[in-house]
């Protein structure tokens, strides 16, 4: 790759915009539902499924789902993205508020 194409590339890169928010996973075999909040919903589901596989995913519950139903019997839906440019600081409560409304709604466990 030429310097001038791998600097447009990070350049790229850092220019993407990020979508923070709430996601779900559902187990066809139970039922059963977990949700959490993640900086980044592009790659929320590409780290728990690898906590998943490697058996050290540390919501107890979800990996005893995992074990005894296998990869298949799950999916990873982002259910309500927030795109904003806010820091952190302002974005993390507002993430929190809709974890607790989504928890309660479906119901689901929190990750």
């Amino acid at each position: 790759m030429k310097r001038e194409d791998r600097k447009a590339a990070v350049a790229a890169y850092k220019d993407r915009k990020v979508a923070a928010g709430i996601y779900v996973v559902r187990c066809a075999a139970t039922g059963q539902h977990w949700a959490g909040i993640s900086p980044d919903l592009s790659k929320i589901w590409n780290r728990l499924s690898f906590s998943l596989r490697q058996g050290n995913e540390p919501t107890r519950s979800l990996q005893a789902a995992w074990r005894e139903h296998g990869a298949n019997s799950f999916t990873f839906d982002p259910i309500e993205p927030i795109e904003t440019e806010e820091t952190p600081v302002h974005r993390d409560p507002v993430l929190r508020d809709r974890l607790a409304h989504w928890c309660k709604t479906l119901p689901a466990e929190r990750i």
